[in-house]
């Protein structure tokens, strides 16, 4: 099997490449991973190294976005997981242009040269940011979309152009829709990575608001293993929410790190709150549980632990 991934420098792609590469082979020995990073701020090199020398790993750095490069890359290839993407909330209120680019003009160069090539597979990887913010419940992959961000309306745009690649040319799409991940290797500018490398150095941290906006969180290895039975198993057409069944304030997520960084509260500064700041994000990860048997195996608070020791031993 050849698969190709795109933006497998970053966090999420070294992760799920060095899992396929790495010692546990869950697709097998004879597996080649074509990775596509432009090598952006948040890519790096050392994200792959413990499986750099693996066999059937290659490496090209390049934009997504580039029709020639793409097309010329493709052929041969049998599936292609697409998780390229800007996906800095922040950076997208102040300037969403890259996010149009990237995660829009990206998407639909990848699949049309998907399409004119007849690749088996085409996962493409989102969010659950585009259900936008859930008062009650959990949202289902029927939901309305409602993204409230530059980054969420770019990551809602290219799942529907994906999906239309389905409905429209019978390509085989499926759509994933993860909570917010965390675990080593994240670039430090998402909220555990930063609270936990700037806490470790001797800095404060910024909390928004009241502290009260509530995500879900997903250990990265629990996320690529969902994507691995939505890869193999999944169904054409279809949107699976991947979930970690731990939901926590942003304060309660905060004081948890603050413990395991051994330090108090006056390490904390209250700011004011981000534009369009959603309050609660939530998804029902029962389709995936009930067709694919996925379940979340790693355990938050050994998950965080292990996270804070990864950074403290790179200071």
């Amino acid at each position: 099997m050849k698969i190709l991934i795109t933006g497998a420098a970053g966090f999420i792609g070294s992760h799920l490449t060095r899992l396929i590469l790495g010692p546990e082979r869950p697709l097998g020995d004879d597996i080649q991973v074509t990775v596509l990073d432009k090598l952006t701020y948040a890519g790096s090199l050392d994200n792959l190294a413990p499986v750099r020398d693996a066999p059937g790993l290659v490496f090209v750095q390049g934009d997504i976005a580039d029709p020639a490069l793409v097309d010329g890359l493709v052929p041969g290839h049998d599936a292609i997981v697409h998780l390229a993407a800007e996906s800095h909330v922040d950076r997208s209120i102040d300037s969403a242009q890259a996010f149009v680019h990237t995660n829009v003009v990206g998407t639909g160069v990848l699949l049309d040269a998907a399409l004119r090539h007849e690749i088996s597979r085409f996962v493409h990887v989102s969010t659950d940011e585009v259900y936008g913010s859930v008062e009650f419940g959990s949202a289902t992959e029927e939901d309305r979309l409602q993204p409230s961000s530059p980054y969420s309306a770019t990551k809602a745009s290219s799942d529907l152009l994906a999906l239309s690649y389905h409905q429209t040319h019978g390509l085989d799409v499926r759509v994933t829709r993860c909570s917010n991940n965390y675990g080593p290797y994240q670039f430090p500018e998402k909220l555990i990575p930063l609270f936990v490398t700037s806490l470790l150095r001797g800095g404060s941290v910024p909390l928004y608001g009241d502290g009260e906006n509530v995500r879900d969180w997903l250990h990265v290895d629990d996320h690529c293993r969902g994507l691995l039975a939505v890869l193999t198993g999944g169904r054409s057409g279809e949107v699976y929410n991947i979930g970690g069944g731990t939901e926590l304030s942003n304060k309660e997520l905060t004081a948890l790190l603050l413990d395991a960084c051994g330090v108090g509260w006056e390490r904390v500064d209250w700011v004011e709150d981000r534009k369009g700041h959603d309050r609660r994000y939530s998804v029902d990860w029962n389709k995936i549980r009930r067709e694919l048997g996925y379940r979340p195996a790693r355990d938050f608070t050994a998950g965080i632990a292990d996270t804070v020791a990864w950074y403290r031993a790179r200071l």
